[in-house]
């Protein structure tokens, strides 16, 4: 059974920062492109940022580009979003997300499992 956990999340001023991570368990997790999607209240569940099985293509939604940071670490099954430079507006849960594919892909129907999310709220 494949589970992702995030973790990470939390309470942060604009311009600041913050890390959130996702533990992958019960998967070939290396063989699969991962994605990080968020949804803020009243709205629908978004692309934020994807990244190839190797780590060795990326792509990102132009609200992170410049600010956000896909990675990948397939030894230990884990996936991060380093979040720079913050605003008010990035304010949503974040979800973790294993593709069906190897290679970037934007679209949700492109994802097989998800976690359970993670809160991040940006203060002004």
């Amino acid at each position: 059974q494949v589970q992702l956990v995030e973790s990470g999340g939390g309470l942060v001023q604009a311009g600041g920062s913050l890390r959130v991570s996702c533990a992958v368990s019960g998967s070939s997790f290396r063989n699969y492109a991962m994605g990080w999607f968020r949804q803020a209240p009243g709205k629908e569940r978004e692309f934020v940022a994807t990244i190839d099985w190797s780590g060795g293509s990326t792509d990102y939604a132009d609200s992170a580009k410049g600010r956000f940071t896909i990675s990948r670490d397939n030894a230990k099954k884990m996936v991060y979003l380093q979040m720079n430079s913050l605003k008010p507006e990035d304010t949503a849960v974040y979800y973790c997300a294993q593709s069906r594919f190897t290679n970037i892909a934007r679209r949700t129907t492109s994802y097989l499992y998800w976690g359970q999310g993670t809160q991040v709220t940006v203060s002004s």
